[in-house]
């Protein structure tokens, strides 16, 4: 059915067995001085087993010493990462996929103390997001950095490589380069687009002159999306057209389309607002002016979604987040598996743990829903020995989903308890909000991986001691999850006329042009928000902390606000909640000291969640058992399916 991804396709004097390209990510986890480490190795050659016809790397710096992304990104201006490149490119060719390597620095986008205290641009501008110290590259500069580019290529393919990305995309040291938003420069490296795209040529003609027809691809930002954040210049699709004809004339071998830079972050790393498919137009038009292969992406987590992008003219369809939470897609997808596939959901937390990473939080790059991504070494190969014991597992959210999945792949007889008539958990209320329906993804994954293993699921049925006690289990796993808290000191909270985020997003309550005050503004309280605005209610929005949304990922702040500042909900900050009545509740001003008194029709407390407490019976009957997701604490989906896994593992 979906026979053209898996068809061969040429890069130069390379084919590629299909047309699914793994796309580059920061991940963090190259050793310290930047050489390609036994994790990167694990993780890129998961991809290539799984089924992408063409992997690529992260960022690879060029220059080490001013041009690093963080303390644990891959280096290549040392012939002594020689080694690293070559082991990871045979292992990634004993699938028969192809190794390219991102070559990239980083410009105005990087951290300064880490690059000898001043980054490189074309005009000295800084990023309005990073805000580090810059300077305005002088043309020996422009030099040098054009031969750290061409020495790091002749590298790559010493090491046995493929080809070479040159990573001009998301506003990295070429983007800005190609990019009018930042370069303002009036010598030959500036003004005309044929200026602009000046030292491209040359890094290209250097390395054709070092290394033949060694296979070349240009990524870039077709479209910076400036004007979405009320800014002028930045590349437009009709200038990045003209840029792609250049970029053929040069003799490279194929263009990778991609979009926005930091400024425009959630327009090139897209939050849960962005549907798939939404920027399919940049590679399509730039295919249609190129004879050579265009790679390009736009959320395609769905393999439907990938056909229609080839239909549209493209060569390949890449992703970086949909292999990193299914490396096995492709292999899936042509083995007619389709239901199996486990589809990124587009919440961002591989972004939000990147840019926490350090070395003392032990964090690296994280996918919500694979926990094996980058941790490969740690995780494979599971272990096949549970000899059929029987795990009994109380609750079919995500935590004992994941956990009722990973025992039976182990061997392991799983068998689950949910009071619901459904699984899911609290999955069944994430999914509907507005833009949230990719999280029923997940639901159905896991109801793929019951089918696929035959695992036993009981719903509608209370667990109780005695119940278990009949299964006569090897094992007892606690995934019963958590409630909303509800603090009996603030005076009213215990009317009945209360409202609870799980009401209206089970749609037990359901409210329609009404006033409806909602406080507290985590994820769960900003998203039953913006449910309620959708549905023609009037929202104000109470929150205690100095600012909407405390402790959130901005990126899906920005995403969510996005829509609901402009619905017309009214925010609050610094309003601490100090008694409720029916129509009617008193907060401290903690920026006055004043008594505020906000009147409406009803009232939605969203002041997070406590776990559920275990039956004394149960706990009493196996002390010994395991406690997990919310149950354990309350936490993200990230937390719920880690916990699941590792308690599986610990089997």
């Amino acid at each position: 059915m979906y026979e053209q991804l898996f068809t061969e396709q040429k890069i130069g004097k390379v084919t590629s067995p299909n047309r699914l390209v793994f796309e580059p990510m920061g991940n963090y986890y190259a050793e310290l001085d930047g050489s390609v480490s036994e994790r990167d190795i694990a993780f890129y050659t998961e991809r290539a087993k799984g089924g992408c016809g063409i992997v690529m790397t992260e960022v690879a710096s060029v220059n080490s010493k001013t041009g690093r992304g963080n303390i644990r990104n891959i280096c290549t201006d040392d012939d002594k990462f020689i080694p690293g490149y070559k082991k990871m490119a045979d292992s990634i060719h004993k699938y028969g996929s192809l190794l390219f390597v991102e070559l990239y620095h980083p410009g105005c986008q990087g951290i300064a103390p880490l690059n000898g205290g001043s980054m490189a641009s074309p005009s000295g501008q800084e990023s309005d997001l990073i805000h580090m110290p810059t300077h305005a590259m002088t043309v020996e500069e422009i030099h040098d950095t054009v031969k750290d580019f061409v020495d790091s290529a002749v590298r790559m393919q010493k090491a046995g490589v493929d080809g070479v990305v040159l990573h001009a995309a998301h506003g990295y040291l070429l983007c800005e380069f190609i990019s009018s938003y930042t370069n303002h420069r009036t010598d030959e490296y500036g003004g005309s687009i044929e200026n602009r795209v000046r030292i491209i040529k040359e890094i290209v003609e250097g390395i054709r002159e070092k290394c033949g027809d060694y296979p070349i691809i240009i990524r870039y930002s077709a479209d910076e999306y400036m004007r979405e954040i009320g800014k002028e210049g930045g590349m437009i699709l009709e200038e990045a057209v003209e840029m792609a004809k250049l970029f053929e004339s040069y003799g490279v071998d194929a263009l990778d389309v991609s979009a926005g830079n930091y400024e425009t972050m959630n327009w090139a790393w897209e939050p849960t607002g962005f549907d798939e498919g939404w920027k399919m137009v940049n590679g399509a038009t730039i295919a249609k002016a190129v004879k050579i292969p265009v790679i390009a992406c736009s959320v395609i987590r769905t393999p439907q979604g990938a056909v229609d992008f080839l239909n549209k003219g493209v060569s390949f369809v890449g992703s970086a987040r949909q292999f990193f939470a299914d490396p096995y897609w492709g292999n899936k997808v042509k083995e007619g598996r389709e239901k199996e596939l486990r589809k990124c959901i587009s919440c961002l937390n591989c972004m939000e743990s990147l840019m926490a990473a350090d070395e003392d939080n032990g964090i690296r790059c994280q996918c919500t829903v694979n926990i094996e991504g980058g941790e490969e070494c740690t995780y494979l190969p599971l272990k096949n020995n549970g000899d059929g014991k029987k795990v009994v597992i109380l609750g079919a959210g995500p935590a004992g989903l994941e956990a009722a999945r990973v025992a039976a792949e182990r061997g392991f007889k799983p068998v689950i308890f949910e009071a619901a008539g459904e699984i899911g958990g609290q999955l069944n209320l994430a999914n509907k909000p507005p833009k949230k329906d990719k999280i029923t993804w997940l639901i159905e994954y896991y109801q793929a991986m019951i089918e696929k293993y035959g695992i036993e699921v009981r719903l509608n049925t209370e667990a109780t001691a005695e119940l278990i006690k009949k299964e006569n289990p090897y094992k007892v796993i606690n995934a019963i999850g958590s409630s909303p808290v509800l603090p009996r000191s603030i005076p009213g909270l215990d009317g009945s006329f209360i409202i609870t985020p799980p009401d209206v997003l089970a749609g037990r309550v359901n409210l329609s042009g009404k006033k409806v005050c909602v406080v507290g503004s985590g994820m769960t309280g900003i998203e039953t928000a913006e449910f309620l605005q959708e549905k023609g209610n009037s929202i104000e929005l109470y929150e205690m902390a100095d600012d909407i949304g405390p402790g959130l990922f901005f990126q899906n702040l920005i995403d969510v606000m996005g829509r609901l500042a402009p619905g017309g909900c009214k925010f609050f900050a610094k309003h601490q909640l100090v008694s409720v009545d029916e129509h009617e509740a008193k907060f401290n001003n903690l920026e006055t000291g004043k008594e505020v008194t906000a009147s409406y029709d009803n009232i939605v407390i969203s002041l997070g969640t406590r776990s559920n407490a275990i039956a004394e019976d149960i706990a009493k009957e196996y002390p010994d058992m395991i406690t997990i997701g919310d149950a354990e604490k309350a936490g993200r989906i990230r937390h719920a399916i880690e916990g699941g896994y590792k308690a599986a593992l610990s089997l």
